[in-house]
């Protein structure tokens, strides 16, 4: 079982995706902009093996404009060599990458020139993945479309249009149920009528479900069926609720108990897991550490790092406490460590607890700060405390300072992120 995020690191150096707009789509500009994006994605990839993260989601905006004609650029030649080193990272790791087309890659629409933008649009993610000699277990994921007032033509038509693909697309297609039009049920149907394998994921289901009463195990299941050897590994889409937004919208992080609850579920279908959240590396490392076999102390410390400054921004009492269960080198409490710090970040904004926080990281720069800098975050700690600015505006400065004197401690710290 692998577990992945999507497309984007938090508190990660270095892995930042640049873009333009269309007028500024340049030849030279585009040169610049994914060579960078290169590099950041193989810095991704080499942030997640250190941290045991065996599956990633694909940025598709790794080329700006890959399948318009805007981009003129024969990136595909010109960067080469760079697909190619990425693609035997990924072998060399065992890891399984995959690309997910946005909402306007629609193949069953009525309009002609919307189906041939979405047929573009799939060969642009396809060439990314076979430029990086990927096999056909490195998967493209589309949901179905829209059902332009008649489901039963817009499914024929997606079963039509998808037929006539190139043979390496369709090597490499996955479609998944989404939370809106088309349910888990619909989704198999067209699977049997195409042979294509079938993404489940849960949320979607939750939000636009067939029959409630048929658990995740089941669906899970069902699906495997559609899953050949030459596919890899069943793959399902997990993510959680948010609560204080619309149904079917992801969490800002993934909640160990409801994640556990679920994994106990499902866990006897073995399948990889890509979770869809907010703070994307953040819950799939947090994942990872809870079923790891491992079972050492070290990865704990390593979250510590990460966190402990959001926590002493909530509470002074909640970190020393954390500090203490962590002094224990034989033991692993992965489960209270991380629902410790999940009921902490719960907590209120406490205006002495943040600024002894604040203090804290003010104190990496204090000695080698500049005059101006000095007078600046005193203006701004007393404007904090007088609740006359947000604490962001505070910690946006520090993040500032870290990046300026590029302290490694600071920038992967969680601090500034959650």
């Amino acid at each position: 079982m692998k577990i992945g995020y999507a497309c984007l690191t938090v508190a990660v150096a270095d892995t930042d995706m640049k873009s333009c707009i269309a007028k500024n789509a340049t030849n030279e500009n585009l040169k610049s902009i994914i060579s960078n994006n290169l590099q950041s994605l193989l810095n991704m990839l080499i942030y997640n093996v250190k941290n045991d993260i065996k599956l990633l989601r694909i940025s598709s905006d790794l080329i700006p404009f890959g399948s318009s004609s805007i981009n003129k650029l024969e990136w595909q030649h010109i960067f080469k060599n760079e697909f190619e080193q990425i693609g035997e990272y990924i072998r060399n790791n065992e890891l399984r990458v995959s690309m997910h087309p946005g909402q306007y890659t629609v193949l069953n629409s009525v309009n002609e020139q919307v189906v041939q933008r979405a047929v573009d649009d799939l060969k642009y993610h396809c060439d990314i993945l076979d430029l990086m000699q990927m096999d056909s277990s490195h998967k493209i994921i589309l949901h179905i479309g829209g059902a332009y007032n008649n489901k039963l033509d817009a499914i024929d038509r997606f079963i039509k249009n998808y037929t006539a693909l190139d043979t390496r697309i369709k090597k490499r297609l996955i479609i998944e149920n989404d939370d809106k039009i088309y349910n888990i049920r619909e989704v198999l149907d067209i699977s049997k009528k195409t042979s294509i394998p079938v993404v489940y994921d849960n949320l979607h289901n939750y939000a636009n479900p067939y029959d409630k009463n048929i658990l995740d195990k089941e669906w899970i299941t069902e699906c495997s069926s559609t899953w050949k050897k030459e596919d890899g590994n069943q793959k399902i889409h997990y993510s959680q609720q948010d609560n204080n937004k619309k149904t079917g919208s992801h969490s800002p992080t993934i909640h160990i108990n409801e994640f556990l609850s679920f994994y106990n579920h499902i866990k006897e279908c073995d399948t990889d897991i890509m979770l869809e959240v907010k703070d994307k590396n953040i819950s799939a490392i947090k994942c990872i550490n809870l079923l790891s076999k491992k079972k050492n102390i070290k990865y704990l410390e390593q979250e510590w790092s990460r966190y402990n400054y959001s926590v002493l921004e909530k509470s002074h009492k909640d970190y020393l406490d954390i500090r203490q269960m962590l002094k224990d080198k034989s033991a692993y409490p992965v489960k209270e460590f991380y629902c410790k710090i999940e009921d902490v970040l719960d907590l209120d904004e406490s205006i002495p607890s943040a600024v002894n926080a604040l203090q804290h990281v003010w104190g990496y720069f204090k000695n080698k700060a500049e005059e101006k800098e000095k007078k600046k975050i005193q203006k701004l700690m007393e404007d904090y405390t007088k609740g006359l600015i947000p604490l962001n505006k505070v910690k946006s400065f520090l993040y500032t300072l870290t990046l300026k004197y590029n302290d490694s401690y600071l920038i992967q710290s969680y601090f500034f992120h959650i």
